[in-house]
């Protein structure tokens, strides 16, 4: 009952507004974060985490400075389109991700018939997140989400995505000792925390969504994803077109979004 309530919870946005966490003292350098991890946990099984899972997996969280860093410095999504798709590697994705469409036909096929997402923007998505699983990042997820959800720029955002990176903790679906990227993104297709509770798909059968170990779950829970946000079988993706709503849904920056539509196309040969 417990973690049904608790998904609930996450999934209305009710842990950012509880006056509980809302107490917690933010801060935007290291100095009050052991306090601010003493008080979460305090607080935690009160709002449906049992406190050995709390335990568990703050063992070894400590305060990421590389994902501060990170957070202050996008500044790829502030390239030209031209720019960003070279630095991405938009060439090496669209001849790589052909490959890739032959090499999973069977696997993209299905997924397309259980959501209605074509292969070409799934593998731009992958292409461009982690170039097909090669590199899912090297921060510990835990201390990545914790230190963001101390951070006073977006607390009660990534409060969210911790309660929700402990649950997953608390079903088997991540590690204690996961790594990942600068803010805590998860597995071949970088999904936070929240997404793998609202959209994580077991896209190979086992019982459990591994976005890290399985391309199937990682890419059937991005097509989930895209369903989710408005994605229709058969209609176009393209900016303007009915998709493109759906991959916008995938990330706020027009140069990301623009580049995943046309990498996509490029891969489906349209």
């Amino acid at each position: 009952m417990k973690k049904i309530l608790l998904a609930g919870l996450i999934a209305s946005g009710f842990m950012a507004a509880n006056p509980a966490l809302a107490a917690l003292q933010c801060g935007n350098d290291s100095s009050g974060f052991a306090r601010w991890v003493d008080e979460f946990k305090r607080v935690a099984p009160a709002n449906g985490i049992n406190p050995s899972v709390v335990e568990r997996a703050f063992a070894n969280v400590s305060y990421n400075r590389a994902t501060i860093s990170a957070d202050r410095g996008q500044k790829s999504f502030k390239l030209s389109f031209e720019e960003f798709l070279k630095k991405r590697g938009g060439a090496a994705i669209v001849s790589r991700g052909k490959t890739m469409k032959k090499n999973q036909a069977q696997l993209l096929a299905s997924i397309e018939r259980r959501y209605g997402v074509p292969a070409g923007p799934l593998l731009a998505i992958w292409g461009m997140e982690t170039g097909f699983g090669n590199f899912m990042g090297d921060q510990h997820t835990l201390s990545a989400v914790a230190t963001l959800a101390y951070d006073c720029r977006r607390s009660a955002y990534f409060t969210e995505q911790l309660y929700a990176a402990l649950q997953l903790v608390a079903r088997g679906d991540l590690s204690v000792n996961a790594r990942g990227a600068a803010h805590g993104e998860i597995g071949q297709t970088q999904f936070l925390p929240l997404n793998v509770i609202r959209y994580g798909a077991d896209g190979d059968g086992d019982g459990h969504v591994d976005m890290v170990r399985s391309r199937a779950d990682a890419l059937a829970s991005t097509a989930n994803f895209l369903k989710g946000h408005g994605w229709r079988p058969g209609a176009g993706y393209q900016p303007g077109e009915p998709n493109f709503v759906a991959i916008q849904g995938w990330n706020a920056a027009s140069v990301y979004q623009r580049a995943i539509a046309y990498l996509g196309a490029q891969i489906d040969g349209k």
